[in-house]
């Protein structure tokens, strides 16, 4: 073989795009990558480009060896952009890994990590100035006077005395025409300038001054960090503080120090708890280099703030998932607030869990990332004992205040004793003496999950799946499956277990115990807050304000009312059905019970009283409902890591769950079968230890005339897992397969499918 005679390097093409906007990320052009580019070319980098006959500068957001053109008109790359990487390079870079680890195009991905222009008009601030010296600018004065140019006069006048004026000012109250403006400004006796004007959210509040001096837990896990940060070497931390411990305060030293640094902070807290009180904390401390993002802002205003974010008008961004997005250049921490939380992980490609986005973020920035939680989700705690994550503890209450008593109430021995109301005898009792007391109490229906599974009102029992521990949902037709494998069985007529004919589901709502609550206690005051009560704008704060303000006895509601509220004159919790979400088809069962749990109990005793707390349930044995009475995180997970180790579920192993949608059944079953045989082939041939499940309906089989079919992947290699996701995408392009229907991906799903 001769010498000479060697491996051809592959030819290598960069898709580009030139605008950040929503109608031009999906325009690409292609583009060689010359030889002595290649070391250094990589998804996310700028890159000077040959554009007709303009050289102009594009960001590189693919590399593929398929050319989308004759490879005789793809012109070479002229350079990449050297220096300082622009905020845009870095998030597209940061789209990439996300289309990768994740599934998705990477417009998908850009869509959701660049901030896009809206057609919205932009808010301008245009300004008036006065461009003569005093003395000719007198003699101007005296010669309109003279003339009766009395429009100009006004104006020049008032700009002698103040050299600029606010363009409004001068249109509005000096009654001066923009015609007159114009002619002033051809004359050079004037000036116009125009600056681009954002909206801000928090520009109503009022800074009120700011005191709190940490306690010695609190400066503890301040000073960790903060040691790290100084040695430039910045972690990923779990910090596990008991509900009231003031984890807020912690977040506020950090973010300080980070200020301090000449850095910038982003904090997430789930949409739910995005609260007024929250963001004035924030505000008070640190004024208007903060701003907010929520879901009420229009898209003009959520554009804004990315803009003032880019321009350096503000450091802090405080929001839900989209805020970790923000376009920060100088960015050293990401604060994620009850990172347990659902809401985190977004329900639409790609399907990205902010704290995993948020880690790769921080790498990229060499930031660091705190996640805080009462009740840490299992998958971040798993982390702490891998070692890829440090714990720290706020173990009490500030203040020392205790934490509430809490007792577990059997509603079988009530049903046995002739109770059938859905208030125990015993929560009943407190109730009235907190009544008259004047002390406040909270109701929480946990009606998570409210997906048809059946339980014995007699002895407890949940007519659960054989083969995978999770119940079986109720279907049409009196048929219970399991939507995790697919098996099915009839709907019992009396329990399995004791033979009661007290089987069914449970079918109260939030507007049922006001009624029962109020014939009760016909004298209490009651509020609700549910997603009947919840519409309107604003009606979540008035709702939070009112009964802050005590202007009702008893709040009764959903979830939403256990998200990190503090009412200082609560001094009783009950917890209704607080089983309810503990026999969901979900393997994440029993953590989002103990952590609803955990989290309401934690609303009660938060003020000078001390609190109280009663859980209802049929099931008072489960470990995540005992573990939730005695505040014992460790408890509780020692039990659920035990079995998810048994079960091979996350985080011990890896899912990737594979959807499959269509308007046709046949063709969506067709897809499905295809999809589950081509990645059991796959897993045969690459030897990978993966288990490959369905394809079975997705919980909601269907939707809105959709059909939905799920295949099912279990790992322990995540990176495994994306390898079958990246072959089955190449089949799709290469096979041009499976048109009708839509696949989609989602690698460790947070709720049951």
């Amino acid at each position: 073989m001769s010498e000479n005679t060697q491996t051809k390097a592959p030819t290598v093409y960069a898709n580009v795009i030139v605008d950040i906007s929503v109608d031009k990320l999906d325009k690409t052009f292609q583009y060689l990558v010359p030889p002595e580019l290649m070391e250094n070319i990589a998804v996310g980098v700028q890159v000077d480009i040959p554009f007709g006959k303009r050289i102009i500068t594009g960001y590189v957001i693919e590399l593929t060896d398929q050319p989308e053109w004759d490879v005789e008109r793809i012109r070479p790359l002229l350079g990449i952009r050297k220096g300082s990487v622009a905020i845009e390079s870095q998030l597209i870079a940061l789209a990439g890994w996300m289309r990768r680890n994740y599934g998705s195009t990477m417009n998908q991905a850009l869509k959701t990590v660049i901030p896009i222009k809206q057609k919205t008009k932009s808010v301008e601030k245009r300004s008036v100035e006065l461009l003569l010296p005093e003395t000719r600018a007198r003699a101007k004065l005296a010669l309109y006077e003279s003339k009766h140019s009395k429009a100009k006069a006004r104006l020049l006048r008032e700009l002698i005395g103040q050299q600029v004026l606010d363009y409004g000012l001068v249109t509005q109250k000096l009654n001066v025409s923009a015609a007159t403006i114009r002619a002033m400004e051809q004359e050079n006796i004037l000036a116009v300038h125009s600056t681009a004007s954002y909206r801000n959210p928090v520009a109503h509040l009022t800074k009120q001054e700011y005191h709190k001096i940490l306690n010695e837990e609190q400066q503890r896990v301040v000073d960790e960090v903060s040691l790290d940060m100084d040695r430039g070497n910045p972690q990923t931390y779990l910090l596990q503080g008991v509900t009231g411990s003031g984890k807020t305060e912690v977040y506020m030293e950090l973010i300080a120090r980070v200020l301090e640094k000449g850095q910038q902070a982003i904090v997430l807290i789930p949409e739910i708890a995005l609260t007024y009180q929250t963001v004035m904390r924030f505000y008070n401390r640190f004024g208007d280099r903060v701003s907010i993002m929520n879901s009420r802002l229009s898209g003009g205003e959520r554009y804004d703030q990315f803009e003032r974010a880019k321009a350096g008008d503000i450091d802090i961004m405080i929001g839900p998932r989209s805020a970790l997005f923000t376009p920060f250049e100088r960015l050293g921490l990401i604060i994620i607030d009850e990172e347990h939380e659902n809401s985190y992980k977004s329900e639409t490609a790609p399907r990205y869990h902010a704290r995993e986005v948020a880690i790769q973020r921080a790498r990229m920035n060499r930031a660091s990332v705190i996640l805080g939680s009462a009740t840490p989700s299992v998958d971040s705690f798993y982390q702490v004992e891998q070692g890829n994550y440090r714990l720290l503890t706020l173990t009490e209450r500030v203040d020392h205040k205790p934490l509430p008593e809490c007792e577990i109430v059997d509603m079988r021995k009530e049903l046995m004793e002739g109770n059938r109301s859905i208030l125990s005898v015993r929560l009943q009792e407190l109730m009235e003496d907190r009544l008259n007391k004047g002390q406040q109490i909270m109701l929480f229906l946990n009606r998570r999950g409210l997906s048809g599974f059946l339980s014995c009102r007699a002895c407890g029992y949940v007519v659960k799946c054989p083969h995978c521990d999770v119940s079986l949902s109720l279907h049409q037709g009196h048929r219970m499956i399991c939507h995790y494998c697919g098996y099915e069985e009839p709907e019992p007529q009396v329990c399995p277990s004791c033979g009661s004919k007290y089987l069914g589901s449970f079918k109260a709502g939030t507007q049922r115990i006001e009624e029962l609550v109020q014939k009760r206690f016909p004298s209490a005051r009651i509020m609700r807050m549910d997603f009947d009560t919840t519409r309107a704008k604003d009606s979540y704060e008035k709702i939070l304000s009112a009964f802050a303000n005590q202007e009702a006895d008893i709040l009764i509601g959903t979830q939403m009312i256990v998200k990190g509220h503090d009412f200082s004159n609560v001094t009783l919790v009950g917890v209704l059905a607080a089983d309810m979400s503990l026999h969901v088809s979900d393997f994440h069962a029993a953590e989002r019970t103990f952590q609803l749990l955990t989290q309401a109990v934690g609303r009660a005793g938060r003020g000078r009283q001390p609190g109280q707390a009663v859980i209802q349930t049929y099931d008072p044995e489960n470990y995540a409902i005992v573990a939730a009475r005695n505040q014992d995180y460790r408890a509780f997970y020692d039990k659920e890591i035990a079995y998810r180790y048994m079960m091979s579920y996350p985080p011990v192993w890896n899912m990737l769950v594979v959807h499959c949608t269509g308007a046709v059944l046949e063709k969506v079953e067709e897809t499905a079968d295809l999809v589950a045989e081509l990645l059991k082939k796959q897993v045969v041939e690459r030897a990978f230890r993966i288990h490959v499940v369905g394809p079975a309906d997705a919980a909601v089989a269907k939707v809105n005339d959709v059909y939905r079919k799920v295949v099912y992947l279990k790992g322990e290699q995540y990176e495994e897992l994306v390898q079958m996701k990246d072959a089955l995408e190449n089949y799709c392009q290469s096979q041009n397969a499976f048109s009708g229907a839509l696949i989609q991906f989602d690698f460790n799903p947070a709720t049951g499918f």
